[in-house]
């Protein structure tokens, strides 16, 4: 089959490789159709590493995907051959500690698609996983929509581990892919005011049918004057989307006391410094979020139901032969590019 193979760092190969086999009665076979390119796959191709997770290579990465059944293992009912998939790319064990409590994300033998050490990724032809990562999608779904359903999965998840209320005043740092599935889903739970900054121009202006109150460039605004300007009493969630680490000090600055900062971001460097008297005097609670518990399905249905309507998200498309292309476009947000889709046919 072919594969989009990350050989260094700034370079995809396109191999042909061995079509991965079911081996366990729980596998399922997929055939990949479309591939989002996330931000945590641009660390891996710019620097070839997430903290301690360092690329070996060659190695596939990518694992924001959908696709079809291709096969299953003879002990699979979730899915059928020829059935349209979602993929959720995190394998838990199901009986350490952690899942036994619920927490599948943090599992202490936890397997991630595109992760090193871990799982292969899915910018190639095939792929084999665990049933309980095949998530069935409607005829009218398209592959574009259900891909997304990934990282509109971790919006799912943080917004409900946050818990704002009706009434709470809120900000979003990045409005990248991950920034803009938190608005959405903030959005779709009857949340009011938003304030939302990037350093895209582009990005701001395509939030417009979310009805942002506020929006800003963190280039050209003081964010924490203009924002206070607007409230005075400052947020009560604060979430930071981008990774920079001027965006997570700024997050500070405007939450008021007993405020949460929720982390999303994923920073360049394994180490940051908080304000930690700042911190203390506010009382500020700092939730981290790593990628998403039981919230694939949610947000497959929020799609379904038309509750959300992530389409424009999508600003490129192209076939595997151009992954190299892609992943250079998104590495430089070049062409006002928010989520480009690697279509593999």
């Amino acid at each position: 089959m072919r594969a989009a193979v990350l050989v260094r760092t700034h370079q995809f190969d396109i191999r042909q490789v061995p079509v991965p086999t079911i081996l366990k009665d729980s596998d399922v076979l997929i055939r990949i159709r479309t591939v989002g390119v996330c931000g945590s796959d641009i660390h891996y191709y710019t620097s070839g590493r997430i903290g301690s997770q360092i690329v070996q290579y060659p190695f596939i990465i990518g694992h924001e995907a959908a696709g079809i059944v291709e096969r299953t293992g003879s002990a699979v009912t979730r899915v059928q051959a020829g059935q349209r998939i979602a993929i959720d790319p995190a394998v838990s064990c199901g009986h350490c500690d952690q899942c036994l409590s619920g927490r599948e994300n943090t599992c202490r033998e936890l397997l991630f698609m595109g992760c090193p050490k871990q799982l292969d990724g899915c910018l190639c032809e095939y792929v084999v996983l665990n049933e309980k990562c095949c998530f069935p999608i409607s005829d009218i779904m398209t592959f574009d929509q259900a891909t997304l359903s990934e990282p509109l999965s971790i919006g799912v998840y943080a917004v409900e581990r946050s818990a704002p209320s009706t009434r709470a005043n809120v900000a979003i740092l990045g409005a990248g892919p991950i920034g803009c599935s938190v608005f959405h889903v903030l959005r779709a739970t009857g949340i009011g005011d938003v304030y939302v900054t990037d350093k895209i121009d582009g990005r701001l202006s395509a939030l417009a049918p979310l009805h942002p109150r506020w929006t800003g460039n963190p280039d050209r605004t003081n964010v924490p004057r203009d924002i206070t300007a607007c409230e005075p009493l400052l947020m009560d969630i604060v979430y930071e989307c981008s990774g920079d680490l001027k965006a997570v000090n700024q997050a500070l600055e405007l939450l008021k006391p007993g405020g949460s900062l929720v982390l999303l971001g994923i920073p360049e460097s394994d180490e940051i410094v908080l304000p930690i008297h700042e911190l203390r005097r506010k009382e500020v609670t700092i939730l981290n979020i790593r990628r998403q518990v039981h919230c694939t399905q949610k947000a497959i249905d929020l799609l379904a139901r038309h509750e959300v309507n992530m389409d424009a998200m999508v600003t490129h498309h192209f076939p595997l032969e151009e992954t190299q292309k892609a992943f250079d476009l998104v590495a430089s947000y070049g062409d006002g590019v928010m989520k480009a889709m690697i279509t593999v046919d």
